[in-house]
């Protein structure tokens, strides 16, 4: 006989369970209150204690103490109080790794590669990227000071400007495609108002230079604010279509989201660039309009993030960011990957390789291949050379006919012999493995001296490697090295001149007029 409890029996059955876990915490406390030998940092405790529990539940469940806000704002807005540079640590060092074009830090002649020594005479030596970040971070209009050491300078170099409110585009860069009347956006994030950056961009490609077609770059899109995603997709469908649905335990849990006005772009042909870091809203936008047939979806399969989460205020002016929902597609299909309920059951949480979105055209995946490129990329080599370069060269060509020469590859392979750079690929360390073992195995002496030979022959020679490879080193480089002078955008530009999906794209969107 199958027995069903009455919602409030399984109400109050829950609540008891409550109880009985907050007294057994309440008590483990005061025992450590009162008994342990040495003065207890409560807060600190406390906070440990609710992010081990939530890392049981899912990565996206998150407690923001009240001394988080600032943090949790510019999740949520894309701004902050600061002085607009990624930072970025090397042996213990902090570097400033990317100024941003216009923010105080540019302008006030901070330079990509500068080792930021202190911040308001506070030394930076030992100290984790986090903590550098929050003694930069304030409130705008105050006044921060920066102690710098920069190669080429005997001096330290001392910075005193105002930290502002920073606000990062969510659109971070938009053109038309040289000799084409294709247009580009690329969506960093979906923050507070990226719908109408994008809708702007259109206007400016479409009725200012001629765009017919839209290539919308959603690669690296970690997603944000789900109403943005919506007003996005109702860019080129009509009003009262259904983009996406949400599935939890309540009520409020449960919602349909619809478009809600004329679509601006109705017979735009779109196609959206996904990879394996889109995710959440990047999936609703490019899985909603792939499931409408309103764009061609070229790439990785996506992330695979289908969890709803919502702000709750709590005690103290805290706040909990919970999974309250899941994502469904007007087709059906749910947007999550990974079952992290798996993790209650003491079990590991598997990745289904059904979740996610499957583009309609897949493109390989070059990011995790290993190779001269990769090493030199991983090794900081591009980012020091850059900066070298920028030292030495005043000015460059645009980013749209930049290009480095044979004789620069050159001084960059003699750049790479001074700071000693060594190359070894994964075949030629276990080369190296496998001779070692035979020498201490039952194997003949004349094999293993066969073997011995064999091995110069696998150890890799850079310059030959870079020679092999010079398109792609030529482009890391390149890139690397516009970006001192012409920033964010013009990286972008350049990076665009040899990008594989882009010009996929291209041929799709050509196909279709």
């Amino acid at each position: 006989m199958l027995l069903l409890l009455p919602l409030s029996v399984h109400a109050e059955q829950s609540t008891t369970r409550i109880e009985k876990t907050l007294s057994i915490y309440n008590d483990v406390w005061r025992q450590l209150d009162m008994n342990y030998v040495d003065t207890l940092n409560y807060e600190q405790l406390m906070e440990t204690a609710i992010g081990a529990m939530l890392q049981k539940i899912d990565p996206y469940t998150v407690y923001f103490p009240k001394e988080k806000d600032t943090e949790l704002k510019m999740m949520t807005t894309g701004k902050y109080g600061g002085i607009g540079s990624i930072i970025q640590q090397r042996d213990k060092i902090i570097l400033i790794a990317n100024p941003y074009e216009g923010k105080p830090a540019q302008r006030a002649g901070v330079l990509a590669g500068d080792k930021l020594i202190s911040v308001d005479g506070v030394s930076t030596k030992g100290k984790a990227v986090s903590e550098v970040s929050n003694l930069l971070r304030g409130v705008p209009g105050t006044e921060v000071k920066l102690v710098i050491e920069r190669e080429g300078e005997k001096k330290q170099l001392k910075f005193a400007f105002e930290r502002e409110e920073i606000h990062m585009d969510a659109v971070d860069y938009y053109s038309v495609i040289p000799d084409t009347k294709v247009g580009y956006i690329s969506l960093r994030e979906f923050t507070m108002g990226a719908s109408s950056e994008v809708s702007r961009a259109l206007d400016d490609l479409v009725y200012q230079r001629g765009a017919e077609s839209l290539i919308l770059d959603l690669r690296g899109n970690g997603g944000g604010i789900v109403d943005e995603a919506i007003r996005i997709v109702n860019l080129f469908v009509g009003a009262d279509t259904e983009v996406v649905s949400t599935k939890g335990k309540t009520e409020q849990a449960c919602r349909t989201y619809k478009t809600s006005s004329a679509a601006r772009f109705p017979d735009m042909p779109v196609c959206i660039l996904v990879d394996h870091n889109s995710a959440s809203a990047s999936e609703i936008v490019a899985g909603s309009l792939q499931d409408l047939k309103r764009a061609k979806l070229i790439g990785e399969r996506t992330f695979g993030k289908g969890l709803v989460q919502n702000l709750r205020q709590i005690s103290y002016g805290g706040h909990l960011k919970v999974t309250t929902s899941k994502y469904y597609l007007p087709s059906g299909r749910c947007i999550q990957a990974i079952d992290y309920a798996e993790r209650q059951r003491g079990k590991e949480a598997k990745r289904d390789t059904a979740g996610g979105i499957l583009p309609d055209i897949v493109m390989q995946d070059d990011s995790q291949k290993v190779d001269i490129t990769y090493t030199l990329y991983v090794k900081n080599m591009f980012f020091d050379y850059a900066t070298r370069y920028h030292r030495e060269h005043a000015t460059i060509a645009a980013p749209a006919v930049f290009e480095l020469t044979d004789a620069e590859i050159e001084d960059f392979c003699r750049f790479l012999d001074e700071k000693k750079f060594t190359y070894e690929t994964e075949t030629s360390k276990f080369f190296h493995d496998m001779v070692k073992m035979a020498e201490h195995e039952d194997i003949d002496s004349a094999t293993v001296a066969t073997l011995k030979a064999l091995e110069p022959k696998l150890k890799p020679s850079f310059r030959e490697a870079i020679e092999r490879n010079k398109d792609e080193v030529k482009q890391m480089l390149g890139a690397e090295i516009v970006e001192r002078y012409y920033y964010q955008k013009g990286r972008s530009e350049f990076m665009l001149r040899e990008d594989k999906e882009v010009k996929r794209a291209i041929a799709e969107l050509g196909s279709n007029e």
